[in-house]
């Protein structure tokens, strides 16, 4: 039989995860603005992950990639998954538009009812590389459409990304197959 006081850790770790993956800007500069124009039929489909701050939840994982696909209901479903020690992880989100569809702005959940930002920064014209950020300097991920990007790409969104004033000296680059 299981009792509320048996409960309470898993309740507890649930809402310091949540907590964390919604934590607030800790910036008071305005956020850096989303990209307009956005087309998501375009967007949809398998992303490698090229660079990314560091966080807990990433923390020595390589094979790095995210699969976003419309659901349904309308909404879109997000799969990220990579490897860590040697074994496949992953995770599933749901990410809804924040507001116009047309704008790169999106709330995602991997622990529903609480939402993180997922706001699209640059996004090439093809839509073969993009970066993603959060409406602060919290989280930051350079995703490609390949595995390897050319390095003079990759030094271009290097470049963009300091003068929005992250440090891109924290910047961890997973292994890619």
């Amino acid at each position: 039989m299981t009792t509320h006081r048996a409960q309470f850790p898993a309740l507890l770790s649930l809402v310091l995860l949540t907590s964390c993956a919604t934590k607030a800007p800790t910036t008071t500069e305005p956020p850096i603005p989303a990209v307009t124009g956005f087309v998501l039929e375009r967007y949809l489909g398998q992303w490698y992950e090229i660079a990314r701050m560091p966080h807990w939840f990433e923390r020595d994982m390589d094979y790095v990639r995210a699969e976003y696909s419309r659901r349904p209901d309308g909404r879109i479903r997000v799969v990220n998954s990579g490897t860590k020690n040697g074994k496949e992880k992953s995770a599933t989100a749901v990410a809804k538009f924040k507001g116009d569809p047309s704008v790169g702005e999106l709330r995602v959940s991997f622990f529903r009812p609480f939402y993180g930002d997922y706001r699209i920064l640059a996004l090439d014209q093809d839509y073969t590389q993009v970066i993603v950020g959060s409406s602060g300097k919290d989280f930051l991920w350079i995703l490609a459409r390949t595995p390897t990007i050319p390095q003079e790409d990759l030094d271009r969104h290097l470049a963009q990304i300091k003068a929005w004033g992250y440090d891109t000296t924290k910047l961890e680059y997973p292994r890619q197959k």
